[in-house]
């Protein structure tokens, strides 16, 4: 089943309480996000409906299983808008190419697009995408060492970073967690940011694939100078801020067609 997708308001909340380490309190909220209790309250009801949240007395906290850590939960989340974008990278991808894909749900689904690619030469950090295109059509496919996070299945640390190093590859496809105007694009995590920087600097191409329910959503760690990327792959066309914004960073954007 689909979860249902959070509309702005409701991101903006979601993001707070992962801020404030799950829970907060409704007045908190409010004041947060400069809006009303009634309109914190309003959202936090469909929030709960969706199982998101779990409202408690004066103010809720992310439900068990919600949350940028959760790879499952995130694969289910707009999947269709992740599987557009998918085949439409698929499809800039010739048969040969060297590539990096990173441990997010949009790779995950751009994997499953490129199984009927052939030799392609793949490194990665995440099971999902080496168990999805090993063993397949010739292709090589180089996965990181090191120790795998439970929540995810990504390899980090010392021995990925190392890893990260040894190639260079025509093109790297990164995820992120949210692109605002001011800030570029941005990440929950340090150790996967850094390996994402890594490998940033050994790509000749560097693109991020992220569907729409990431603009204007924030997160607490910058990925890179966000001129670095030179595409943005996604399923609409982004706000007028964050357009102009890519102009002055020299990304092109590329609206994948359903």
């Amino acid at each position: 089943m689909e979860i249902a997708h959070p509309n702005h308001r409701q991101q903006e909340i979601l993001d707070a309480l992962r801020r404030a380490g799950g829970s907060l309190r409704v007045q908190k909220l409010a004041s947060e996000l400069q809006v009303s209790e009634e309109t914190v309250r309003r959202n936090l009801k469909r929030l709960a409906d969706s199982g998101q949240v779990e409202k408690m007395h004066g103010g809720a906290r992310l439900a068990q299983d919600s949350g940028e850590d959760d790879f499952q939960q995130r694969l289910r989340i707009s999947p269709e808008a992740k599987q557009t974008i998918a085949r439409y990278v698929a499809g800039q991808v010739p048969d040969g190419s060297s590539l990096f894909l990173d441990v997010g749900s949009t790779t995950s689904y751009i994997a499953d697009a490129l199984r009927d690619h052939s030799n392609l030469l793949v490194v990665t950090n995440s099971v999902s995408v080496a168990f999805k295109l090993a063993t397949r059509n010739a292709n090589q496919v180089y996965m990181a060492g090191g120790a795998l996070r439970a929540h995810d299945g990504g390899a980090f640390g010392a021995e990925a970073m190392t890893f990260a190093n040894n190639f260079k590859t025509d093109l790297a496809v990164l995820s992120t967690a949210g692109i605002t105007a001011r800030d570029g694009f941005m990440l929950f995590d340090l150790e996967e940011a850094n390996f994402s920087r890594a490998i940033l600097r050994n790509a000749k191409r560097r693109w991020v694939a992220a569907d729409s329910s990431k603009f204007g959503r924030t997160a607490p760690i910058t990925l890179c100078d966000p001129s670095l990327i030179d595409r943005l792959i996604t399923d609409a066309a982004p706000p007028a801020d964050l357009a102009q914004a890519t102009q002055r960073w020299g990304t092109e954007i590329q609206v994948a067609a359903t």
